[in-house]
């Protein structure tokens, strides 16, 4: 399996990578500054949150989909008593991956 230059090489002693090391990897791979990475990854999270709350999705070809949907009011328990509480509809941001994201994992 080929690996692409742009897609985090992820540690895998402990499966994740935090934001930091994804900066590092973006610095490196794009031959950029690290404060310069900082603020680019900080301004796609910008931009993908301002869209989100407006209603709208991010679609980046290749990677995914970033989109908002509804969960109804439903009713729900308290793990400690038992009871039965009633959780509000909430609007809640969903992730779809696509084909070479998947490909890539498989």
């Amino acid at each position: 399996m080929g690996t692409n230059k742009f897609l985090p090489q992820i540690d895998l002693v402990r499966g994740l990578m935090n934001k930091t090391e994804l900066i590092d990897h973006i610095a490196k791979h794009a031959d950029i500054s690290k404060a310069a990475a900082g603020r680019s990854l900080d301004a796609l999270v910008q931009a993908v949150k301002t869209t989100l709350k407006k209603g709208g999705t991010v679609t980046l070809v290749g990677f995914g989909t970033f989109a908002v949907t509804s969960r109804a009011a439903r009713t729900g328990r308290n793990p400690r008593t038992g009871e039965a509480i009633k959780i509000k509809k909430a609007k809640v941001p969903k992730f779809r991956p696509g084909k070479a994201l998947k490909d890539a994992v498989n």
